[in-house]
């Protein structure tokens, strides 16, 4: 069975967010370390444009998530904590994020988009050309870097998937190079095209 069957058979083919049932399609949650059906949900147009577009917001579509809040899949649950966060201002989302339980590792997880931070108080991560870095991005390293404590050396065009973000320092990320997971000075990137 696919994943977009998978994802049809859970969700009885409608939308995991407002359960609208036209142009449906596959959104996996970033930063994604799983992928698959428990990194993923189905998703229609107007919620995915919404989700990845911060300025396209409409505050009253996402009333609907009075109710996938409750969703027993991860996947849902942390998407609608985001969007709930991202609207806490309008009043009543806040009082459902007030009502909301999230698992210690689901709340990290739903906390690496940096949604509940007022723009005061995110810290933006910028690679070597000022490109702004999100959870979940790839980038290339442009010089050969030491690895401390390692005899290690990570190369210069070295690719690096799904980065994640230091909340505190917006100079630092993480990535895996082979198999091992490293702090990278931002300094030393440059972020990649979708297609590369």
């Amino acid at each position: 069975m696919s994943l977009q069957q998978e994802l049809e058979s859970r969700s009885g083919n409608q939308c995991e967010l407002c359960a609208a049932t036209n142009n449906l399609s596959i959104y996996e949650v970033k930063p994604t370390s799983t992928g698959g059906v428990d990194g993923s949900l189905l998703a229609c147009e107007t919620c995915i444009t919404q989700i990845e577009n911060p300025e396209a917001t409409d505050a009253n579509h996402w009333r609907c998530l009075n109710d996938s809040m409750w969703s027993e899949h991860r996947a849902v649950k942390v998407v609608a904590w985001r969007m709930l966060s991202r609207l806490k201002n309008e009043g009543w989302p806040q009082d459902l994020l007030d009502m909301m339980y999230l698992e210690d590792d689901d709340l990290r997880y739903a906390k690496e988009s940096g949604d509940h931070l007022d723009e005061s108080e995110k810290i933006i991560h910028r690679d070597a050309n000022g490109a702004i870095l999100q959870a979940g991005d790839s980038v290339v390293l442009i010089k050969d870097l030491k690895v401390k404590g390692s005899s290690m050396v990570a190369k210069q065009g070295t690719a690096v998937r799904r980065i994640s973000l230091d909340h505190e320092n917006a100079k630092y990320i993480e990535g895996k190079v082979g198999p091992t997971q490293i702090v990278i000075i931002t300094d030393y990137v440059k972020k990649m095209a979708e297609k590369e």
